[in-house]
């Protein structure tokens, strides 16, 4: 039987600087340390960590809301993709992080609940710390019309 993971987390940023950090491809493979490609539009193809991880954008509210069919490469053919919901909400100066991910094979229910902390929440608090300690880049010096 399939089952259900719910998790919280909360980072140290803006809920739209955390949905673009996951939707942005350069961004979530910066994040993750490994390679992502994210279509940027509901019906476009995702993957990321080389395409160990994969699946389809299935709904899209810009900054908020990320909905995707989702499945480990390692998966069996018979075993039915799964279904992430990531919601993006304030939550006392920080960004709130709501993650239901639904009908996950009861045999890789442990691995993916603990994936998701080992190989997302951890690497992107410590991208997300960097980037709080880089300076902001300065302007850029326009050229003039030719």
């Amino acid at each position: 039987m399939a089952k259900t993971i719910q998790q919280s987390v909360t980072f140290r940023t803006t809920p739209e600087r955390l949905y673009d950090v996951y939707m942005d491809s350069k961004k979530h493979a910066a994040a993750i340390d490994a390679t992502a490609s994210m279509g940027r539009r509901a019906g476009g193809r995702f993957s990321a960590y080389g395409g160990m991880l994969r699946g389809r954008i299935l709904a899209l509210v810009p900054g908020r809301m990320i909905v995707q069919s989702w499945r480990g490469a390692d998966w069996r053919k018979g075993e039915l993709e799964s279904i992430l919901i990531l919601t993006f909400s304030r939550a006392r100066g920080d960004a709130r992080l709501d993650l239901v991910h639904a009908n996950i094979p009861d045999r890789r229910v442990a691995g993916v609940r603990r994936g998701w902390s080992t190989y997302y929440w951890r690497p992107w608090r410590i991208y997300l710390r960097r980037a709080r300690r880089q300076p902001a880049a300065p302007p850029r010096a326009r050229s003039s019309p030719r």
